[in-house]
């Protein structure tokens, strides 16, 4: 996400050393019916969304929803490497959004790989990644819990750029996103991811082995497209069936209702917070 942990800079230049981009052709279902005995239904926004590293303010929100341009707003509930405080971000504003018209998608910043060039203070290791994974599903379950988002809501894992050429960091994060994953299941939340397609969601997207990875994905991929398909890099029968995000523009300074909001641009077609 841009201006939350790597400047936009930093984060092109690491993006570059993911490589090219691979295609494969496993189906990947949305994960409506895991590891839990009763799930409840999915809730899904198709539409235009957008993140920012501050929570906006109640009033900010209710202004920008009467200009209809957004219908989704992702936030940041937790992990030790969310960069912004979290001020507006409480369960009587997510009620209130909620109300509002708002659809909610909710972002987690977790541990980051070993080979990342950042300062971000949770990295994890081959040896760590496992237990790490397990601790911070539980925390992103408990913090979506505290804010009113309930079981069955999604919960999306922001990894930033790193070298997936670096097999041994690669085999870490993909570690570290089974047990966040399968710990959020166990838990009933649905899990989600948000990468980069040359580098953290491609890791994702193209690994051989699927068991315990997540259902839905969010990738970033700045051309300037609100589509999920259009631009979509890997195989046309993955992350079907409202499982997709795609961040397309970054950094975008914007008024609307007289409430000026710095923030990246997001087209839709996924799972949402269970509010209310």
């Amino acid at each position: 996400m841009a201006g939350h942990r790597l400047s936009k800079k930093r984060r092109y230049i690491a993006a570059a050393t993911g490589g090219a981009v691979a295609v494969v052709g496993a189906v990947v279902a949305a994960q409506t019916s895991m590891a839990a005995t009763v799930w409840p239904a999915q809730r899904t926004f198709t539409g235009r969304a957008f993140d920012t590293c501050t929570a906006p303010s109640l009033a900010a929100m209710k202004a920008w929803k009467t200009n209809g341009f957004y219908g989704g707003a992702a936030v940041y509930i937790g992990g030790k490497n969310r960069g912004c405080a979290q001020p507006n971000l409480t369960a009587s504003w997510v009620k209130s959004v909620d109300a509002a018209g708002w659809k909610l998608i909710p972002l987690y910043v977790g541990a980051q790989p070993p080979c990342q060039t950042s300062s971000n203070p949770e990295r994890l290791t081959a040896s760590t990644a496992a237990s790490l994974g397990v601790t911070d599903g539980n925390d992103a379950a408990a913090k979506a819990s505290a804010l009113g988002m309930k079981p069955g809501s999604p919960v999306f894992l922001d990894m930033e750029p790193y070298a997936v050429t670096d097999k041994a960091c690669n085999d870490a994060v993909l570690t570290y996103v089974r047990s966040f994953t399968r710990t959020l299941r166990a838990k009933t939340y649905r899990g989600g991811f948000y990468g980069f397609t040359s580098s953290s969601a491609k890791a994702v997207a193209t690994a051989t082995d699927r068991t315990d990875l997540p259902g839905n994905l969010w990738y970033a991929l700045w051309d300037k497209q609100n589509t999920t398909t259009a631009d979509w890099p890997w195989g046309a029968t993955q992350y079907t069936g409202h499982s997709r995000g795609h961040q397309y523009l970054v950094n975008s300074k914007e008024t609307r209702g007289g409430y000026t909001l710095t923030v990246d641009q997001d087209a839709w077609d996924g799972p949402v917070a269970i509010v209310g």
